[in-house]
């Protein structure tokens, strides 16, 4: 992978990693297109360079994050990243197996996105104006009574809507957000809780992928902190690619909340649908694998 290459990824990554159109699915059209998605590097540098992005959600959201003495608010996250753990390690094999699909994700994507046309409507309440725990000064009152909203209960069925998010082309973000405004939550508080479940989430499967997980076959399998630090070349552009992640990630999280505020999903839904309609027929003509 050349440094352009893991720059060209890593905005694709940034930008859609908290947005309900899918990260994985964009990266994985995207280094089909650029001739390089079967190589292993690819496939670890599109789950770690997640770590990029998520450290966007630390850095805006500090005053939310480190609460030390609000114990409540990490164990709920833990409670609800529980799901994905489970199921991503039964089920890591056919995960895998999936990513390589554009199939997939093109349909998962058109999917996705009838849904989000209509997941306003589903669920009326969550346009509600509420208070906007997202803003950049919030009171202790205020993060009091969004706590009180999630119980641990709603935190674990929202993890479980983030494990549909394995299938490549579901979103995360879109999964998340969905099982939360299900759960009776507002559209930004949903949103909120999708962008600090996510931090663990990604740790959690970057943390596998680098230290756990094997890559290649037989006797010449690695780790993949191995494989990054394999050449310099490797080492530069997974560097590079987190930084570039995070930078981007930082605008995407800002025009998401801004723009959800004010007009809701069908944008996101008719772009899915206009995408993964796209991307089938580029897969039908055999221009993409």
């Amino acid at each position: 992978m050349s440094i352009i290459e893991a720059i060209i990824i890593a905005i694709v990554e940034g930008l859609t990693e908290f947005l309900p159109i899918s990260s994985t699915g964009h990266m994985v059209i995207t280094s089909s297109a650029l001739g390089i998605g079967d190589n292993d590097f690819t496939k670890l540098f599109e789950v770690a360079i997640q770590l990029g992005a998520i450290l966007a959600v630390v850095i805006l959201y500090w005053k939310k994050f480190f609460q030390f003495t609000k114990w409540e608010f990490y164990a709920k996250l833990m409670v609800g990243v529980i799901p994905a753990l489970v199921f991503g390690f039964l089920f890591n094999d056919q995960i895998d197996e999936m990513l390589g699909s554009t199939t997939i994700v093109a349909t998962s994507m058109v999917l996705g996105g009838i849904v989000l046309l209509f997941i306003d409507g589903w669920f009326n309440h969550a346009s509600q104006k509420t208070s906007d725990i997202l803003a950049t000064e919030v009171t202790s009152a205020e993060l009091i009574e969004a706590d009180e909203k999630l119980s641990f209960k709603k935190s674990l069925i929202i993890g479980c809507w983030q494990v549909l998010a394995m299938i490549p082309g579901v979103s995360r973000s879109a999964a998340s957000i969905i099982g939360g405004m299900q759960q009776k939550l507002s559209r930004n508080f949903a949103a909120e809780f999708s962008f600090f479940l996510a931090v663990p989430t990604m740790v959690a499967a970057s943390a596998y992928s680098l230290f756990l997980k094997k890559w290649g076959e037989g006797a010449a399998t690695k780790k993949g902190y191995e494989l990054i630090l394999e050449t310099s070349q490797n080492t530069q552009a997974f560097i590079v690619g987190n930084v570039v992640a995070f930078i981007v990630a930082l605008i995407a999280i800002k025009f998401f909340i801004s723009y959800l505020q004010r007009h809701g999903f069908r944008m996101f839904g008719w772009y899915r649908i206009i995408a993964g309609t796209i991307l089938l027929i580029l897969v039908l003509l055999g221009y993409l694998k």
